[in-house]
């Protein structure tokens, strides 16, 4: 893929430049680690570093990055992590958080697989 990424990738990076105007930005596909098949380009972390962010709280921050990829956030894209500094806040701590560990499927099939062994324990007795 080389380091533009895929697609996808390519994508975030460009509608995230035009909408923040970023100083420093990372786009980082971590869909390999979420057991999708190779190139499916479904999980993403991103670290926007942008003047915009000046007095806005992290919510409003990851509105607008939200905003920017609305499309992309109601298609292929499944999970997005967002770091939004100012350039004060970068220049001071220039450190990408690590990626979240990947839990293996959603808290949905987790609750529902819970709830059959509770069933399943209880049909038993």
């Amino acid at each position: 893929m080389g380091g533009t990424g895929g697609p996808l990738a390519r994508t975030i990076r460009a509608k995230l430049t035009a909408a923040l105007q970023p100083t420093h930005l990372e786009v980082r596909d971590d869909s390999p680690r979420h057991g999708g098949p190779p190139g499916a380009e479904t999980h993403f972390g991103v670290l926007v570093v942008s003047g915009l962010f000046a007095g806005l709280s992290p919510l409003q921050r990851h509105r607008l990055v939200h905003e920017a990829l609305r499309a992309e956030l109601a298609g292929p894209l499944h999970a997005l992590q967002v770091t939004a500094r100012t350039p004060e806040q970068w220049h001071s701590d220039p450190q990408n958080p690590p990626a979240p560990p990947c839990l293996g499927g959603s808290k949905r099939d987790k609750r529902r697989g819970a709830g059959e062994e509770e069933e399943e324990a209880a049909g038993k007795q």
